[in-house]
């Protein structure tokens, strides 16, 4: 399952976003640093119209979407990777993700307060960056040469950590590095904070919400300071998240329509991070349920059906398949078949998002 991380200074909005994720409060939200004392961890539903549609044309009542688990993590603090505030205990939760959200604070609001006093991005951005990059320093610097008689695999593994090492101490994120896919498989083994992508969530106020031209170009222009022009980013409100999550779907439609918006910025958020790690979504439908399963961009068929069950990959023949679009316009297998827009995937079939499957196994 797809873990994401959801990190930034105290009072940035984050345990906000992270109730409005869960539709319900789970995690306090308060008016002082390190109100979050664990990381609280929720499972949420991956927005999927298509399953609303799979479910009534297989007349199913039980629909199971995918998920993501996010993790809300306390505010990092400056000298966190030495343990300032309750640094180094966050930092682990952190390695267990695959995807980090930094939540960055753009609204204004002098009744909160700011761990700095004064609310700064472009400091704030720095602040949390330094922190992960010292938090990796720390972890290689724990780090033994190689013996000489040593396998030449962990040399050249060795080599590719003194290089990011050089790097990190000149303050460069391992994300940012040009680093080969050999370096990469070298670097596993670390599981650095800084080689994690970073999706930059901006919180902004419903002013700015409702300024897109001004509210982007101010993005823009921070990110580029930085040097982190092609970092992507998205900008919510969470406080107008909050609001959203407690309503109807006929009601979340309208109250959007009041900031010209269509869809809410956790959907975009879990679309992004979908698209960031290179993720897809196969479909099953049946008189028991219709059900999205989360999938790398191209997997092969009997690993896609190795997802359902470990035996299904054990003893995979092949696989019928066919688009959700196709399946919905014919009313289901049956027709679509006739219609011949069923196709075979054997062993070296590659999914494709939206696939709907049915997977043929040997008993």
């Amino acid at each position: 399952m797809l873990k994401v991380g959801i990190v930034g200074l105290p009072n940035v909005g984050k345990s906000t976003l992270f109730n409005a994720l869960l539709k319900k409060q789970v995690a306090d939200v308060a008016n002082y640093p390190f109100c979050t004392i664990e990381p609280n961890v929720g499972i949420i539903e991956v927005p999927d119209e298509r399953l609303a549609k799979l479910a009534k044309v297989v007349e199913t009542e039980k629909i199971v979407p995918a998920a993501v688990e996010f993790y809300d993590i306390a505010g990092l603090v400056r000298g966190a990777s030495e343990g300032a505030g309750l640094g180094n205990k966050f930092l682990s939760h952190i390695r267990e993700t695959s995807l980090i959200v930094h939540v960055v604070r753009l609204f204004e609001d002098k009744n909160i307060t700011h761990v700095d006093e004064v609310a700064n991005p472009e400091q704030d951005i720095s602040t949390i960056e330094t922190e992960l990059i010292l938090a990796d320093l720390s972890t290689l610097d724990k780090q033994r040469e190689p013996k000489s008689n040593a396998p030449k695999e962990e040399k050249a593994a060795y080599e590719t950590m003194l290089l990011v090492k050089e790097k990190l101490n000149r303050g460069q994120s391992a994300r940012d590095l040009d680093l080969t896919e050999d370096q990469l498989e070298h670097l596993k083994q670390f599981n650095l904070l800084s080689l994690k992508p970073v999706l930059f969530l901006f919180n902004v106020s419903e002013p700015q919400l409702m300024d897109p031209a001004g509210t982007t170009e101010k993005i823009n222009n921070l990110l580029t300071s930085l040097e982190k022009s092609k970092n992507p980013y998205l900008y919510l409100c969470a406080k107008l998240e909050q609001e959203l999550s407690v309503l109807e779907p006929e009601e979340q439609a309208e109250y959007l329509a009041t900031y010209n918006l269509e869809k809410s910025g956790l959907d975009r958020l879990v679309k992004e991070a979908y698209d960031m790690l290179g993720l897809i979504s196969f479909l099953t439908a049946g008189k028991i349920e219709a059900r999205a399963w989360t999938i790398q961009k191209g997997t092969l068929a009997p690993q896609a059906a190795g997802v359902i069950h470990t035996d299904f990959e054990k003893h995979f023949i092949k696989a019928e398949i066919t688009q959700y679009q196709t399946f919905v316009e014919f009313g289901g297998w049956v027709k679509a078949r006739e219609a011949g827009k069923v196709v075979l995937g054997g062993k070296d079939y590659v999914m494709k998002d939206g696939d709907v499957v049915d997977f043929k196994v040997s008993a």
